[in-house]
């Protein structure tokens, strides 16, 4: 059995090796075209700034959660257009899909879910601190505008940045595909993923809990668990919604009040839960 989850891990890693890479080159142009221009937009995006991120967090920009959590630090952006941007970002769920050939309406749906409940949630997080400070806004942080974007695919050149960022990823695909073979050898993957189906609240609260692990190993979890029918589409978006790639470790570095990062990562848990059973419990099919 650890022969045949051996064999089928590295048969279909292989097959996706040469996607994946074609996927992360695109990715890197795209990033070192309009990763500057799309933190300049974030700074003037004003009361708008949910919407803009939300979308702007879609978008194939793997240092684009770390630059905005450096931009919150500073106050450039709102606490709304902060939590738009963590929601809406999919860190390694898009180029999975995209070399694993899934239907282009499957991962258009996905993303669309991604950004709305990303821009209506940093809506209503920005009325409610309105609300609460009758209008007045905060005073920028100038010791914190320095522009950290904790991203490897931002240095050096393209082609090295897309094979090094392809062979992480792809390692991370073949020991998680591996382990998954096994656990499906051993229990059957029709008895695995009724287990979780089973349980449409679990299911969600302990995806959420994976995405919250800052680095690319969650999403590559949750999108290759999903790919092989054991997680269902709300279980995977509530943890793919509270992923915000290395965003999140970056705000604990870069901004000083330690409760408040707390509590965002709460908030964030919460929105990804809340969200993953609603999505759940009404059967959403992507």
């Amino acid at each position: 059995m650890i022969l045949d989850a051996l064999t089928d891990t590295l048969i279909d890693g292989f097959k996706l090796l040469p996607f994946l890479f074609l996927t992360y080159l695109a990715m890197e142009y795209i990033e070192h075209k309009t990763g500057s221009k799309a933190a300049q937009i974030m700074k003037k995006s004003g009361k708008w700034g949910p919407l803009l991120g939300s979308i702007l967090g879609v978008a194939p920009q793997c240092g684009f959660s770390a630059a905005a959590s450096n931009l919150y630090a500073g106050r450039i952006i709102t606490l709304g257009t902060l939590f738009a941007v963590f929601l809406s970002t999919s860190d390694e769920m898009l180029p999975i899909l995209i070399s694993e050939q899934v239907n282009p309406i499957t991962i258009i749906k996905v993303l669309l879910v991604k950004m709305i409940i990303g821009m209506l949630a940093g809506f209503l997080i920005d009325f409610i601190i309105r609300k609460r400070r009758n209008g007045s806004e905060e005073e920028f942080r100038i010791e914190h505008m320095c522009d950290h974007h904790h991203c490897h695919c931002r240095e050096g050149k393209i082609l090295r940045s897309a094979l090094s960022h392809t062979l992480q990823v792809f390692l991370f695909i073949l020991l998680i595909s591996f382990l998954l073979n096994l656990v499906i050898g051993f229990t059957g993957e029709d008895k695995l993923a009724a287990f979780i189906s089973t349980k449409p609240i679990l299911g969600p609260m302990l995806a959420t809990l994976v995405g919250l692990i800052p680095n690319c190993a969650s999403s590559v979890i949750l999108t290759q668990l999903y790919l092989e029918g054991v997680l269902g589409a709300g279980a995977m978006l509530a943890g793919l919604l509270a992923g915000s790639g290395v965003g999140l470790l970056v705000l604990f570095k870069v901004n000083d009040d330690l409760k408040e990062n707390i509590r965002i990562t709460l908030l964030l848990y919460a929105i990804g839960v809340a969200a993953g059973i609603l999505i759940e419990l009404t059967g959403l099919v992507l």
